[in-house]
């Protein structure tokens, strides 16, 4: 693929840094107009599933004041509300908060500097940003700074399958047809980038213990639909 200088792929591989960051916001405001549309497509829409799943793993009473980190078009955030919480989006692009379809309060920002005071939330989720962000272990540092003792947070992202069977039909399904189908539908590059993104994520292990270090405990990672995405969960320690 030629280097396009609005895609995170280039034909020296994946960015990173702020070139990664600029090239991640370009293309999300490239693709927001349909985003939620190739989405409910290509995962036949099992990503609603997942997010529900999401807002039930925090376990927090009602009204609990819960961030929705990289918010896209508010998804999640109507989720927060159904489930009786008091959610409030954050997001780098604009063009994924004009294409808005939900009632929640949305902020402009950056997940490695977000716009709140220390322990004055009770909860963070985020769907399918982690691969996306440019610092990871920070990003879990400022999860930890936000979200006070006794809160909770649930992190979705796509993952590749550990069974052999499911890795190969989904490596054939995440690498040759979702590009195709999201080109068809929308940004060739972006969708594109979608499967090589994964190689972003650190190993769970990892994840796992970045997350320890931020200040969280009861820390598990659960795999969901056959291993093609994942979900962590976490408390912020008391």
């Amino acid at each position: 693929m030629p280097d396009d200088p609005q895609s995170p792929v280039t034909d020296d591989g994946l960015l990173e840094g702020d070139a990664k960051a600029s090239a991640v916001k370009s293309m999300f405001d490239r693709i927001a107009p349909r985003y939620d549309r190739v989405n409910r497509i290509m995962t036949f829409g099992i990503d609603v599933r997942w997010r529900r799943r999401a807002v039930g793993e925090l376990a927090l009473g009602g009204g609990s004041v819960v961030l929705d980190i990289a918010c896209g078009t508010g998804d999640l955030c109507n989720d927060l509300s159904i489930a009786g919480h008091h959610p409030i989006g954050i997001d780098f692009s604009m063009g994924m908060m004009q294409a808005r379809h939900t009632d929640a309060q949305m902020v402009q920002g950056d997940a490695l500097r977000l716009p709140f005071n220390s322990t004055s939330v009770d909860g963070v989720v985020s769907g399918f940003a982690l691969r996306n962000f440019v610092d990871l272990p920070g990003f879990f540092a400022e999860l930890g700074r936000v979200v006070g003792p006794g809160g909770r947070i649930a992190l979705l992202d796509a993952a590749e399958p550990r069974n052999k069977v499911a890795k190969f039909g989904h490596g054939i399904y995440f690498g040759k047809v979702v590009p195709w189908v999201g080109g068809m539908l929308s940004d060739k590059s972006a969708y594109a980038y979608l499967p090589k993104s994964l190689a972003y994520l650190p190993p769970v292990d990892q994840m796992l213990a970045d997350l320890e270090a931020a200040g969280f405990d009861d820390v598990m990672w659960q795999p969901l639909t056959f291993g093609a995405a994942q979900l962590l969960t976490a408390t912020r320690r008391s």
